[in-house]
């Protein structure tokens, strides 16, 4: 690491942390040639996710977008916040642990209408209705009508 203040290319780790988010480590280093002390961190380089929507654009990821579409779909529900950053933060771990470079808008729907059924049924239809654009009446009791199979397929198991 060269040092900010002589640019001497050497210098030794004097204290190692991780931050408070822990996400990157912090490490105090001093200049092997002029001891001055300096401050460095460290961090794991996320491969940008880029996200194909259904007409072909292409955008970077934003977990904020998905966030806010779960937020509106358990709007009065009794879903605690926690609950939906913790779900949130797990697709886009899986999204990142599956190394895709460019993944499907249709994948990341499915995938978080999945979360949303273990979460709350509610919250899925309401995330479905605007997701899946239900035309009419009829589209929309055909998901409900699959949910409560699901549901009573999972009550006889």
């Amino acid at each position: 690491m060269k040092c900010p203040f002589c640019a001497f290319d050497e210098s030794r780790v004097v204290d190692s942390r991780p931050t408070e988010e822990g996400n990157m480590i912090r490490r105090r280093r001093e200049c092997s040639q002029c001891n001055k002390r300096f401050t460095t961190y460290e961090r794991v380089e996320n491969i940008p996710l880029i996200v194909v929507k259904k007409g072909g654009q292409r955008t970077s990821f934003d977990k904020n977008k998905i966030f806010n579409g779960m937020i509106k779909a358990c709007e009065k529900r009794p879903v605690p916040i926690d609950n939906i950053k913790n779900l949130v933060d797990a697709l886009e771990r899986s999204l990142y642990q599956s190394e895709m470079k460019e993944v499907p808008s249709s994948y990341i729907g499915e995938q978080v209408m999945a979360a949303l059924k273990t979460l709350d049924e509610v919250a899925y239809v309401r995330f479905a209705s605007v997701y899946r654009q239900f035309k009419d009446v009829a589209s929309f009791m055909d998901e409900l009508e699959q949910l409560i199979s699901e549901k009573k397929t999972e009550e006889d198991i």
